[in-house]
């Protein structure tokens, strides 16, 4: 079991890496919902820590003086991801999966199905 989650969760920085440098504006935006309806199984914080482990890897790998907006972006939907999971958990889903947060979004907030 711990080696199909390890598994997911290098899949899931792999995507994450691929969508955040695609140069493409639409898969950026749809990344985290494209993650969650992929993976619905894991953990929601597993997408929390890929999107933030694919910003980190990205910002270690070019030159701190270039600045790419793909970094904040990364930072930022990490951060937004994050409090979706926090309001999951605190209406009783604990452990919340991906999939909680694909129904979260679909009754709560609907910001990451609208960014496609």
């Amino acid at each position: 079991m711990a080696q199909s989650r390890t598994a997911a969760l290098d899949e899931m920085i792999e995507f994450a890496m691929e969508e955040l440098l695609s140069g493409n504006n639409q898969r950026k935006r749809a990344m985290v919902r494209r993650m969650a309806e992929r993976w619905p199984g894991e953990p929601a914080l597993a997408l929390v820590y890929a999107v933030t482990s694919a910003t980190g890897t990205i910002e270690d790998t070019f030159d701190p003086s270039i600045q790419d907006p793909v970094i904040p972006l990364g930072y930022r939907l990490s951060a937004l991801i994050s409090a979706d999971v926090h309001a999951v958990q605190s209406m009783g889903q604990v452990p919340s999966m991906a999939g909680d947060l694909l129904h979260f979004w679909r009754r709560v907030d609907p910001l990451f199905l609208r960014l496609q």
